[in-house]
């Protein structure tokens, strides 16, 4: 068997290959992030008898990779050297955890993604933080929807941008003349700066994704921070506008001092009351059905135009504003939705 690690880092990945008996296998590789296709690929050319290992502040390769027929693990902070301010572990200490007991990582399942098996502490920590995003939301600090008042929906993308899916969002939204805002993660933002301007040429709105897509509780304040900085910092160089101040925790994951540290950071948090798990493959038309049939006044729908292969939703999209636009409602940016006690949330 071989034993794949894959690493992130300021400008892409690293892949290491180790052997059954633990030595390296193949010479480290490295891949910018518009070569995630080419990485998939020299990762499915080592065989069936191969195993790839991402750490658990990596959310954005695994539904690609499985698609792909890649047998895929999550190694969690337990069995790995302790993790640097930015950056993922090594590759090859992803690969020898595996190496050395594989039991101990978890295989991933293409039908609950990157958090297989530690639902119920992503589950855990939304409740417990409950008391937290409430006194935020009470400052103006947290939106999870808008007034219900008024027949206003806000559409958000999380994960991009990822051509072909984000570029074909983009033209939907464009021929329908509707806004929607888009939660950018900052490694797709460094390597894929044409996307983002598009996004603030045709006036949609920006928002912080974090740079890898992490399980936040697992990141101390310091890595969290770093996250969002630099993240801020890619995402205006891209689109030559300020760096967003509203934020998406992947997931929806949070734990009360997260949330604490989310507000520390001049963060607006933007959550989410309609969400079809697109990422799921559900098909185009489960996908529309299930956002028109769950949209209230007030809604922020969750969609994705990266993490994988999205022409299942980008397909969607149409059907979505057709539908919407039919039972008259009206496109906002997150930025412009009201909450409910009447103030304007605006992050800028």
């Amino acid at each position: 068997m071989r034993y794949s690690g894959v690493s992130w880092g300021a400008t892409g990945y690293a892949v290491e290959v180790l052997g059954d008996d633990g030595r390296v296998a193949t010479a480290p590789v490295r891949f910018r992030v518009d070569q995630t296709d080419a990485m998939i690929t020299y990762l499915r050319d080592l065989g069936r008898s191969a195993v790839t290992v991402v750490d658990s502040t990596n959310g954005l390769l695994d539904g690609r990779m499985m698609a792909a027929g890649l047998d895929v693990y999550r190694a969690d902070p337990h069995v790995l050297p302790q993790r640097p301010l930015f950056g993922s572990v090594a590759p090859d200490q992803l690969a020898l955890a595996a190496h050395r007991d594989l039991a101990a990582l978890t295989r991933l399942e293409r039908d609950r993604g990157t958090q297989t098996g530690r639902e119920g502490d992503l589950e855990a920590g939304i409740a417990a933080s409950a008391p937290v995003i409430d006194a935020l939301t009470d400052a103006g600090r947290c939106l999870g929807f808008g007034s219900r008042d008024r027949r206003e929906v806000a559409l958000t993308f999380d994960d991009g941008p990822n051509p072909p899916y984000t570029g074909q969002i983009l033209d939907t939204l464009e021929r329908y003349g509707v806004p929607a805002t888009f939660f950018c993660i900052g490694l797709n933002a460094s390597g894929q700066s044409e996307d983002i301007a598009r996004m603030r040429e045709q006036g949609h709105g920006l928002g912080n994704h974090t740079w890898s897509h992490p399980f936040l509780p697992e990141l101390s304040r310091s890595q969290l921070a770093e996250q969002v900085v630099r993240t801020g910092e890619a995402i205006a160089e891209a689109s030559g506008g300020p760096a967003p101040t509203l934020f998406r925790p992947p997931y929806g994951s949070r734990t009360p001092e997260v949330a604490s540290w989310l507000g520390e950071l001049d963060s607006t948090i933007v959550l989410w009351d309609v969400e079809p798990f697109d990422w799921a493959m559900r098909g185009a038309d489960t996908i529309a059905d299930i956002v028109l049939k769950e949209t209230r006044p007030g809604s922020i729908i969750l969609l994705h135009d990266g993490g994988g292969d999205r022409s299942q939703t980008a397909a969607s999209v149409p059907l979505i504003v057709e539908g919407l636009l039919a039972q008259d409602y009206t496109f906002v940016l997150v930025d412009d939705l009201v909450a409910a006690d009447g103030r304007p949330v605006r992050a800028h």
